[in-house]
């Protein structure tokens, strides 16, 4: 017997917490939808507050760039609404990198009711986070894009935008298993989330580039994982480049690292873990 309480874990994690995307991808939908209603049910407006917030956020961003600093920049010659736009390519991504890790960083113990449910696993959980927090940039990216149209700054490089926004997504999935593990052991951590986003905040160069950055400094940036994506969207979207050869081993290695990280972390910890939830 205890050779076979032993064994279990060893086996559950053979394919680790990824074999449950695979296996479940419809059920992880159909739960994501109805979180995403069941969260806003009794408002005014119902679901279309998923629309509505990041569009006021945006708002009040564009109004305090433009018409409280005024912002000038001789970024690539952008400046007024087109900066904005470069801003945004940033900061809609982090949006939703904030709703992913602020709701995924909890997510185990916010559902621990299904931690005995064969039929909704809970490496699931923080997987619905990440998921659901893609509707922050089913709504802001569109904007993005037709902003960058409508400044005479698109270029071709848009149609690689999905591909990063993939990557980003695969990225954010590992961190939010890696996070809501570690959570389970260190509570701190779902406190410490909201000042790790500050610091992702600010080290993200969202209204500046990298050569701004006191070389002293800069590292901070290049240890920053968050800053490649935004990095990657301002190229593509309003810059009309593409990331070097370095950037896009980054963007292409780090998540998939992350990842498979992740999967093999939750399949293997939660075993142990989950009693102390």
């Amino acid at each position: 017997m205890v050779a076979a309480t032993a064994q279990r874990p060893a086996r559950q994690a053979r394919g680790g917490s990824a074999r449950y995307i695979r296996s479940h991808w419809r059920l992880l939908l159909r739960v994501t939808g109805q979180d995403l209603r069941l969260r806003h049910a009794g408002s005014v407006l119902g679901i279309g507050w998923i629309a509505v917030g990041p569009l006021l956020i945006l708002g009040v961003y564009s109004l305090v760039y433009l018409e409280v600093f005024k912002v000038r920049t001789h970024i690539d010659h952008l400046s007024g609404p087109a900066y904005v736009m470069y801003i945004f390519c940033g900061l809609v991504p982090y949006l939703a990198v904030a709703e992913a890790l602020s709701r995924g960083v909890g997510s185990v113990i916010t559902n621990k009711a299904v931690l005995n449910n064969t039929v909704y696993p809970i490496d699931l959980t923080p997987v619905q986070s990440a998921l659901g927090a893609q509707v922050i940039m089913v709504v802001g990216m569109p904007l993005v894009i037709v902003g960058s149209i409508l400044t005479g700054h698109a270029q071709p490089t848009i149609v690689a935008v999905p591909v990063v926004w993939a990557l980003m997504f695969v990225w954010l999935v590992g961190v939010d298993w890696i996070l809501s593990m570690l959570n389970v052991a260190f509570r701190d951590l779902q406190n410490l989330i909201t000042v790790i986003l500050m610091v992702l905040l600010v080290a993200s160069p969202f209204a500046y580039t990298v050569s701004m950055v006191p070389p002293a400094v800069r590292l901070i940036v290049y240890l920053n994982p968050f800053a490649y994506f935004v990095i990657a969207f301002q190229q593509l979207i309003m810059l009309g480049e593409l990331p070097d050869a370095w950037h896009l081993a980054v963007l292409v290695l780090m998540p998939i690292g992350t990842f498979a990280l992740g999967s093999w972390f939750f399949a293997r910890a939660k075993g142990v873990l989950l009693d102390y939830v």
